[in-house]
Parts: C-alpha cells; structure tokens; sequence
C-alpha cells in the first residue's frame, strides 16, 4: 500500500505531446506572459522547455543550449537519460523527475524543466536566480563594531552566510516546503552533534503540521503556527538578521528556520532572557559588556514598572517618605493621571507608525508635529503635566532600548496592564499586576523550554550568565536546558 501511494499521480509519458498539453495547461503558458515554453530540435528529437521569465539565468541556458545544438542522433541510443544527464548537460544541479505535477511546482520555483520525446522523465536544470539587494548591516541590531552583512531575501544566500560562519561538518540544512498553492522554501539549520534531537524533532514535527494555503508574512506566519500560543504577546522564537548572532546560537544548540523571502530568520527555542541580549555585548570587553547589559536590564525595568509606580505614588502619597515629596505631581493637570498616561502612549505609538510611513523629506515636519503632541504646547495648554512627560520619556527610552522590537511591544502592553489594575486596585493592583505577570511569563514555555529560565525553574550557574556578562574562555558550558549533545564547548 505504501508504494501506491508514492506513485505520482500525472506520470510523465513517453508521447512528448501528452506531456506538453499537460504543463501547457497547468502552468497557464497562454494565461501568463512570464511563463515561457520554448519548442526546440537537438539531436534529431523534438524537445520542450518549460521557464519563468525572470527566474533563470539567460546565459547559463544559452550556453547549455549551444552544447546541444553540438550533439547528434547517437546520444539517444543507449541510455540517453543517463548520458544527458552526466556528460551532455554540463551542469551542477541537474535532475530527473518522473511525476508532471512535482515539474510544474519546479518550474514554479524557478528551475527549467526539459521535456524530450520518447523519454518516461523531465530533466530539470536548477539554474534559477531572484532579484536580490545585497547583505548589508540590519537596522534594528547595528554595533559599533563587528560585521556589516546581514540576511537577505534569498534563503540560498541566508544558508550560504550561515555556512560561511559555521564550517561544522555536522552542520545540517533540511529543506522543507510549507504552503499548498505558495510551496514556500524553508530552511531547517542546527548542528547535529550539538542539537537535542528531541528540539529538533519537534521542530520540525511543528513545521509538517502547518497545513495553509501560502505564507503571505513568511517567517511570522510560521512563528504563529508553531508557537501554539496565538494570543501570548511575548514572543517564544527569537528574530535576528545577522548571520554571526545565528551562528553563536547554533554553537549553543539552538535550532534556526530560514523563510524565502525573508531577512529574518527564527531562533529556537528561546527564554525571556534571549531577548535581552545584543550582539553589541560581546565585542566590547567583558567588563563594557558587562556594564552595557545592566544598563540595558535598568532600562528593560523602567519601561515596565516605572510608570505603574510613580503613578502609585502619586495618588498615594501618604507611601512616599518625606524625602522623596518631590515625586509627585507638582500640579494637577486638567484630565486624570490615568487618562494622561493612556493618552501618551496611544500617542508615542501613533508617532511611531507615522515615522515608518513619512518619507524622509517630511522628517522635520513629523518632529513639530510631536513637539507640539507631547511637549511644551501640550503642557502649557493644559493636556499633559510636566511628570507624565518626563517619566514617560523614560519609559519609552527603555522600551526602545529593548533589542527585541517583539518583546518590547509585548512589555508594552504589560506596562498598560499594569498601569490599569494600578489604578483600580491601588496598592494591591501594582503587587498584584506584577505577580501575574510573573505567573504568566513562569507557565509559559517555548518548545518545552520554561521561558523565564533559570530564574524559574531557578539554576544559579545560569542566572549569572544572564545577569552578567561572562568572559568567553570562562563561558565553557552550553545551556543545560538545551540538553545538548556536547555540553563542553
């Protein structure tokens, strides 16, 4: 029964007919301008190739054509398959398929496919290419120093710089397809003498089980189908565009999945702690990077629970010792201090949204606009207080010192969340908030990783290695919670 089932549905036929009006139809030849079928003679028989305009690379076919036009009768009587394929098709990647429908999905996907008469299968020449810019340094993870390349659109590109930095003989790349009308290319990368094969296992079982139509938002879309959680804020897969912040987590044992057609490829599995981190740490000194990652947790904690408490404080004063009056609200501004802090964030929010739309010659005329939103105007007429500016300055100072753009959306929104049950239940909100946002985190897990590890379940070696930054000949150990293969680096 198995082997039935492995049968191709539409076998390739030995009328070359037959097989041309089926790719004809299934491919929209006459529908679509950009898919080309080209009839040709080589060797005393009649050929068909089948191409999308765009996708393949004129010169190489040119060539490969121009050998042919070279050859006579005699390669086809004696295993002509064979000898078209290793000595009369000079090309690296060249194969035959005997199923119509998995041709018309190669073609799709870029590469020729060569029909011949007479023979039971197509020979399809992989010499594809796609419009690509070039590797340049990721916007959202920039370092002082350190390399400037950067992913890509291109996943062959993405496993090439991958590769490049990763030379481990037991690197594995395992290509997947994922989306029955898209057929959109995915990379699974991890080192197999490192890697759980349990992680892998499940990563990859995650993966085979997303059943869709096409991927319109590629690497997001698969995070949302493997996370299992559709509704959690917080991100359970890291994202990174730099190929050297990959290769230091697949030395780890973590396990990437590169999307054609996206620069970003997905960490996993990853705790709240992953996030917190930047390539910037680890090439400075350990003592910089050291000072750089407090800085940066400082900043973290500020934008979560610095609003929630002065907002305590100040409508609670009687909390406040008598040295730190000062705190408070000096005036009170027309609207209510919840209202205020609501109104200020849904603003910062629109400013940011607008700056990703405006172009950069209107650059100057969004920065007035947002003077007079959140600044002096807005004080001066009343709206905002002096307070609410400055300490949601702060805050949105250390939401966008957050190196991951998902996790600091996500303390966001758990700032919000613990602004309002501040405001409603008072002291018993903020303690309260804030347990529940611990509560969360701790039964939250990315592929049976506990997300707030080490710090619950609690392991000390690994807390410190979280707090501070270590130097790398002291760093000998990979994650325990990885289970990796090879635990000593």
């Amino acid at each position: 029964m198995g082997n039935e089932q492995e049968k191709p549905k539409h076998p390739v036929s030995t009328n070359l007919r037959e097989n041309v009006d089926y790719l004809k139809d299934a491919l929209g030849v006459d529908k679509s301008f950009d898919v080309i079928q080209l009839d040709v003679e080589y060797a005393g028989k009649e050929m068909s190739m089948f191409l999308v305009d765009g996708l393949i690379k004129d010169d190489v076919l040119h060539l490969l054509q121009k050998f042919l036009a070279k050859q006579d009768e005699s390669i086809f009587k004696i295993d002509p398959l064979e000898k078209l394929l290793k000595t009369y098709i000079p090309y690296v990647e060249v194969e035959s398929v005997d199923d119509l429908d998995k041709v018309v999905d190669m073609v799709l996907a870029g590469p020729t496919a060569l029909v011949i008469d007479g023979l039971e299968k197509i020979i399809l020449i992989d010499a594809r290419t796609y419009p690509v810019r070039g590797p340049e340094e990721p916007d959202t993870e920039r370092v002082v120093r350190g390399s400037r390349d950067g992913y890509v659109e291109t996943i062959v590109f993405n496993t090439a710089l991958t590769r490049r930095r990763v030379r481990d003989r037991s690197l594995r790349m395992e290509y997947l397809q994922v989306g029955r009308r898209s057929k959109t290319d995915i990379v699974v990368s991890y080192i197999e003498d490192i890697a759980s094969p349990d992680h892998v296992k499940e990563v990859k079982d995650a993966i085979s089980k997303i059943d869709t139509d096409g991927l319109p938002m590629g690497e997001k879309t698969i995070e949302e189908y493997i996370s299992g959680r559709h509704w959690n804020p917080y991100p359970v897969v890291r994202y990174t565009e730099r190929p050297d912040t990959a290769a230091a987590h697949l030395y780890e044992g973590h396990i990437i999945i590169m999307v054609d057609g996206s620069p970003s490829v997905l960490i996993t599995p990853t705790t709240f702690w992953h996030h917190m981190q930047h390539a910037e740490e680890y090439r400075n000194s350990p003592v910089a990077g050291m000072y750089l990652r407090l800085v940066r947790y400082i900043g973290v904690w500020s934008s979560l629970f610095l609003l929630p408490l002065w907002y305590l404080f100040a409508v609670h004063p009687d909390l406040l010792p008598d040295g730190f009056k000062f705190i408070g609200p000096n005036e009170d501004g027309r609207l209510p201090l919840i209202l205020q802090f609501f109104l200020i964030e849904i603003g910062i929010d629109l400013l940011r949204m607008a700056a990703i739309h405006t172009p950069t010659a209107l650059a100057t005329a969004l920065g007035l606009v947002a003077a007079m939103l959140i600044g002096q105007v807005a004080v001066e007429v009343g709206l905002f207080t002096n307070e609410v500016i400055l300490y949601l300055a702060i805050a949105a100072i250390g939401t966008f010192s957050t190196p991951s753009y998902e996790m600091s959306l996500a303390n966001r929104l758990a700032r919000l969340f613990l602004l309002l049950t501040t405001s409603i239940f008072g002291v018993i909100g903020f303690v309260g908030g804030i347990t529940l946002w611990i509560i969360y985190l701790a039964r939250m897990k990315s592929f049976n990783v506990p997300y707030l590890w080490p710090f619950i379940p609690f392991y000390s070696k690994g807390l410190k290695d979280v707090i501070f930054r270590a130097p790398i000949p002291m760093k000998r150990w990979r994650p325990k919670i990885l289970n990796p293969q090879d635990p000593d680096k």
